[in-house]
């Protein structure tokens, strides 16, 4: 009987263990993402501003993207006309097809599927260069010669996603409205008037709202996880070291930061819907 109450009391002490030392480590990462995402936003202010190094950071995650996000908004307006088209031609409302349209591209598809696509090709690039960096003491260096890293290489990325994502975002609801009138219009023979017509009478001002206030939100969760995530690689547990940190490490951002975005999403309907 001692044998196995000393045995079920280590077990316990164990699972005790491990719970607490997740949770510390969870509250310690948890501080200093906080920090890095306070010093992230005051370093947009600091002068000398690198102004071509945010023109640089623009291309890459604006102009770069702009293929990936054509082809996905198309591909979303094409399936929403024709799924449209045929659920409304059960009640003979094929006249609100644009209201079916525009409504969840501008509210929904348009600023997460930007966000992921984003978070995909931009987010995982930029959470492999910074960590690169920091694996190869590059940061250290900076650091060494009294260049604040915040304002050398972390600010241009901020501001930059934080320009680009909802530029995009309007990209993609354009593209999206345009991929619906082809597949409900063209295709289906939905009349174009009542198309434009009825998206003109349910699209309104809050919903445009709701739709940028989304956009901002998910670009600040992108480039705050995803370069987070790079800056302390070294810090991450499990991650390992080398090449292998950084790998581990920026499959960990975009997973996170997609994972991140869908809660938002759904918190901020929640509470502007």
């Amino acid at each position: 009987m001692n044998a196995e109450t000393t045995k079920l009391s280590t077990l316990v002490g164990s699972f005790l263990g491990a719970i607490g030392d997740g949770s510390i480590y969870f509250l310690r990462d948890l501080g200093r993402m906080g920090i890095f995402l306070f010093f992230s936003l005051i370093s947009i202010f600091k002068r000398p501003f690198r102004s071509q190094e945010l023109i640089k950071q623009l291309h890459f995650i604006g102009t770069g993207s702009l293929t990936v996000i054509f082809f996905t908004a198309l591909s979303s307006g094409m399936v929403l006309g024709l799924q449209g088209v045929y659920s409304l031609s059960k009640f003979g409302a094929e006249g609100m097809l644009g209201s079916a349209v525009s409504l969840t591209l501008v509210m929904e598809l348009g600023p997460v599927l930007t966000a992921l696509m984003v978070t995909g090709r931009a987010g995982s690039a930029m959470c492999a260069e910074i960590g690169i960096m920091r694996i190869s003491e590059q940061i250290d260096a900076l650091e060494c010669m009294a260049i604040d890293p915040f304002r050398y290489l972390i600010s241009p990325k901020v501001l930059a996603t934080i320009i680009a994502v909802p530029l995009l975002t309007a990209f993609f609801d354009v593209v999206g409205i345009f991929g619906g009138y082809l597949a409900g219009v063209k295709l289906m023979g939905v009349n174009a008037g009542a198309y434009f017509a009825s998206m003109e009478q349910s699209v309104t001002n809050h919903d445009i709202r709701l739709g940028v206030v989304k956009s901002f939100v998910f670009a600040l969760l992108i480039v705050w996880i995803c370069a987070g995530r790079g800056y302390f690689v070294q810090q991450i547990r499990g991650a390992g070291f080398g090449a292998e940190s950084v790998s581990k490490v920026t499959t960990q951002a975009v997973v996170v930061a997609s994972i991140s975005i869908l809660v938002f999403d759904y918190l901020l309907t929640a509470i502007l819907i």
